[in-house]
């Protein structure tokens, strides 16, 4: 798999530029080509669309996206250490590979990519949750995006697909199941890692949907859902009280028994609440 695009195995790559994995930076890379052709292919169709990559590292999932026929990918990457190893991929795919070295979180990619637009990254696990969440809540829907297909730790892409009654649920899996169908597509070990981490990972494929499956403000609902698990082992009439001191009158418009607790509340429950929230 190492000879899919003329370019030496990642090790080797790894080893060429000094490109050590950096703790501070999230990074364990996925070395094994026939992998990141996997993951690549996951997030379906790749030939008529754009594909907005994040930290990239040495390019492992990189070169499976063009291989696998990405029409263009942007590429953001933090670690100036890893640009001249991505601009060797540029080299092989000329006009297909855009590379931006900068944040993540601070990068306006508005400009950057041309409609349909898929996301697909192992992404640095100290910034992944947050850019997930940036994703599933933007002011209008549909996003800008079609498809998420993202490398988490198990534990989150548990919490992204939980449902109700589960340890795992909470606000990851609400707001992920709002507004897209998520699923567990992929699960790697440690192993699969340079350096190994001390978890499992997991490709998480999430679709968006062309509209939210129940109404409600985006901000009163991510506001409400995040409160009441804040303190899940509360009764949400206690633990709503931050919102305000009438939260039993709002739990009983929702149809909700103020004795409840936030694990025990289906999407629809959340959505009825925000709406009750935004009366």
């Amino acid at each position: 798999m190492s000879q899919i695009d003329g370019l030496p195995p990642l090790r080797d790559v790894i080893a060429r530029h000094g490109i050590a994995a950096k703790k501070s930076l999230g990074q364990n890379f996925l070395l094994d080509l026939n992998l990141t052709a996997k993951i690549a292919r996951l997030a379906g169709d790749l030939t008529c669309a754009d594909v907005l990559e994040i930290g990239p590292g040495p390019g492992g999932l990189t070169r499976g996206l063009l291989a696998e026929g990405a029409r263009r990918v942007v590429a953001i990457e933090k670690d100036s250490r890893c640009i001249a190893a991505l601009e060797d991929i540029a080299a092989i795919y000329p006009g297909q590979l855009q590379i931006v070295n900068g944040d993540a979180l601070e990068v306006d990619t508005t400009d950057l990519l041309t409609p349909p637009i898929k996301i697909a990254a192992n992404l640095p696990y100290n910034v992944g949750t947050e850019l997930l969440v940036r994703w599933l809540t933007p002011p209008a829907w549909p996003p800008f995006w079609e498809s998420l297909t993202l490398m988490f730790q198990r534990e989150v892409a548990q919490r992204i697909v939980a449902a109700p009654g589960s340890k795992t649920y909470g606000r990851l899996a609400i707001l992920s199941q709002w507004r897209t169908d998520p699923a567990i597509v992929l699960d790697l070990p440690p192993e699969a890692f340079t350096p190994a981490p001390k978890v499992s990972s997991a490709v998480v494929h999430l679709r968006a949907l062309p509209a939210p499956r129940y109404p409600a403000d985006p901000d009163v609902l991510n506001r409400v859902v995040a409160t009441a698990f804040n303190q899940r082992r509360k009764m949400l009439r206690s633990a709503l009280k931050p919102l305000g001191p009438d939260a039993e009158d709002r739990l009983n418009h929702a149809g909700i028994k103020p004795t409840a607790r936030a694990e025990e509340i289906d999407l629809e429950g959340f959505c009825a609440l925000a709406r009750a929230y935004t009366a």
